[in-house]
């Protein structure tokens, strides 16, 4: 399981790079596929669209069943909503899993490549918390997000909206809201450190009025996080 980061190759580490190269098989989500073409030419690929992602672990283990080397590709790191779990979980499930070997291979996660390019907003407690219900339901989701806010964590929000999911953001905000100020930073960056990165620094009162998506992360502050210039800053607490 690999980890390509944001998919540029300066960004990839060099056992991502090596396992590409050395991989017979390469499998992956179309997307991911596309950022690392340059890098897998020559190589058998299985790619299948977004919610197949079972299918995908099937041909990996299919594959690496019968003898390939097989590099099944996540963008950022595979262990943070990617495919290493999954892939573990089906070979488990299947009895194969002390028959396949297995490494897991990280990568630059959507929070740190956000953060990266907004400044040093995770420079103390922070959680990062997916709005996408499709496999955890939003009550729980919910009870995640005001814990988090309660306890005055910076929060990192992956899969924040969709074109026909878009109300989940607007409830977050509300929840940060009751616990938060209206003034709180918060960055949102969409496709950090790829083509077409757009980067926004606003505040809690005002991030709904820039354009948010799945391509988005978003960082909202606790109540230490500040701007220092054109970037945001979480204090650690260095006395200065």
């Amino acid at each position: 399981m690999v980890g390509i980061g944001p998919g540029g190759a300066a960004d990839m580490s060099p056992r991502t790079l090596q396992a590409l190269q050395t991989a017979g098989v390469i499998v992956g989500y179309k997307t991911y596929i596309d950022l690392v073409r340059d890098n897998i030419q020559g190589k058998e690929i299985i790619s299948t669209g977004m919610t197949r992602e079972k299918d995908r672990c099937a041909a990996a283990i299919e594959q690496a069943s019968a003898g390939r080397r097989v590099a099944v590709v996540s963008s950022g790191d595979p262990g943070v909503y990617g495919m290493a779990g999954l892939v573990l979980e089906m070979l488990d499930a299947s009895g194969k899993l002390d028959d396949v070997p297995v490494e897991v291979i990280p990568g630059i996660t959507s929070a740190t490549a956000a953060a990266a390019r907004l400044g040093a907003p995770l420079m103390h407690d922070f959680a990062v918390i997916s709005l996408s219900d499709l496999l955890t339901p939003w009550e729980t989701i919910e009870r995640r997000l005001e814990a988090a806010a309660g306890a005055d964590f910076v929060i990192v929000l992956y899969n924040p909206a969709s074109r026909k999911r878009n109300w989940q953001i607007n409830k977050a905000r509300e929840i940060f809201l009751t616990f938060k100020e209206p003034s709180t930073p918060v960055g949102i960056v969409k496709n950090a450190a790829r083509q077409d990165e757009e980067i926004y620094i606003t505040d809690l009162e005002n991030m709904l009025h820039h354009p948010i998506d799945m391509l988005t992360t978003v960082i909202v502050g606790n109540r230490s996080t500040r701007l220092a210039g054109g970037f945001i800053v979480t204090p650690r607490g260095y006395a200065l």
